[in-house]
């Protein structure tokens, strides 16, 4: 899998560039690519996952991430971040995301990102939930 193909991921969401996202260079800024991972990958867990990130009892704590730039985006571009399941453990999740400009077929950064669900009382690591796993299967790349 050459990892930078829109075919490569399985869910889409839309993101609307901000001002605040460029900096000084006129492209957005490399930190704010991993608040686009965030977004896209608790947007999935709340849609199809049933997370409430509010009151539930289990929540993800992220505890790694890694991205490639390939190619610059700038406000006030609309992209579409990509995202799939890489591997699914017991407590543990990683995913594989990309940025792509709006229409784009290759990507403009990819990445991962990976979740240890924990007890939100305790922050001890827990099995994740049967409506996660349920959901995070659907995205599993099965190689």
């Amino acid at each position: 899998m050459s990892d930078d193909q829109r075919s490569d991921y399985k869910y889409f969401s839309s993101i609307t560039t901000r001002w605040m996202d460029n900096d000084i260079y006129g492209h957005v800024n490399n930190a704010v690519y991993y608040s686009y991972f965030d977004s896209v990958a608790n947007q999935y867990l709340i849609e199809k996952g049933g997370l409430d990130v509010h009151t539930s009892d289990v929540i993800g704590f992220v505890v790694a991430s890694d991205c490639q730039y390939k190619s610059p985006v700038a406000y006030p571009e609309l992209l579409d971040a990509g995202l799939r399941v890489n591997k699914l453990g017991n407590s543990s999740v990683e995913y594989g995301i990309a940025i792509f400009k709006e229409g784009a077929h290759l990507a403009s950064a990819t990445g991962t990102f990976t979740h240890v669900f924990v007890n939100r009382s305790t922050d001890k690591s827990v099995r994740i939930p049967t409506g996660l796993r349920v959901a995070l299967d659907a995205l599993l790349v099965k190689e």
